[in-house]
C-alpha cells in the first residue's frame, strides 16, 4: 500500500511539473540573408580540323597558309614562249594563248602542291575542290566551373518581451514572427 501511495504522489508531481506552452508573436528586428558560394559545372566545347599523317598520328591544322602566285606567273610566261615557238600563221596566236593558260595552271599546281586545304570562315566544310582524305573535324570539350552565390537562409534577430534572440530560418519572416512560449514552474530549494 505504501508503494501505491508513493507512486501516485510521484505521478502527481510529474504532471504538475510538466510545462505548458502557447503561441505568441515576436517583433522582428532584422533578417540578414546568408549566402554560400557554389561551383556550377558546364561544358565548353571547341571544334578543329585535324590531318592524319602516314603514321596514324593526328595533328591540328591551326595555321592558315597564303596561296602563292609566282608559279602561275612563271609557268604562264614559259608556256607562252613555248606556244609561240610551235604555232605558225594565225595558229601562232592560238598556240601562244593556249601555252600561257596551260603553263599558268601547271606552275600554280607545282608552287602550291604542299598547301593544306583552306576553309571559309562562315562554313565548317572545306571549300570546293580542297578536301583531302585523312582530314576530319574533332570536337574537344572541357568542364568549366561557374561560381554562383546562393541564399542558404536568414539570420533573424527578434524581440520578445524586452529580450533579444537570434535564430536561423529558411525564409524571410517579415515584420513579425510566431513564437512558442513554454511556461514551467520552478522548484524552490
Amino acid at each position: 500500500m505504501k508503494r501505491l501511495v508513493i507512486a501516485s504522489l510521484f505521478a502527481t508531481t510529474l504532471l504538475g511539473a510538466q510545462a505548458q506552452s502557447f503561441t505568441d508573436t515576436a517583433r522582428v528586428r532584422s533578417a540578414e540573408p546568408q549566402y554560400e558560394t557554389v561551383d556550377v559545372p558546364r561544358n565548353e566545347c571547341t571544334s578543329q580540323w585535324i590531318n592524319e599523317d602516314r603514321r596514324g598520328a593526328y595533328q591540328p591544322q591551326n595555321r592558315q597558309q597564303d596561296r602563292q602566285y609566282g608559279g602561275a606567273i612563271v609557268g604562264g610566261l614559259a608556256g607562252g614562249v613555248l606556244g609561240h615557238q610551235i604555232g605558225g600563221g594565225s595558229g601562232k596566236d592560238a598556240a601562244t594563248a593556249l601555252g600561257v593558260v596551260l603553263g599558268a595552271i601547271t606552275g600554280d599546281r607545282l608552287e602550291n602542291r604542299n598547301q593544306a586545304p583552306q576553309y571559309s570562315q562562315n562554313s565548317q566544310y572545306p571549300q570546293y575542290g580542297q578536301y583531302q582524305d585523312g582530314q576530319r573535324e574533332v570536337q574537344r570539350c572541357r568542364t568549366v566551373n561557374d561560381r554562383q552565390s546562393r541564399i542558404t537562409g536568414y539570420r533573424v534577430t527578434y524581440e520578445y518581451r524586452g529580450q533579444h534572440y537570434t535564430t536561423m530560418m529558411r525564409g524571410n519572416p517579415g515584420n513579425s514572427l510566431p513564437v512558442r512560449v513554454s511556461v514551467q514552474p520552478m522548484e524552490r530549494y
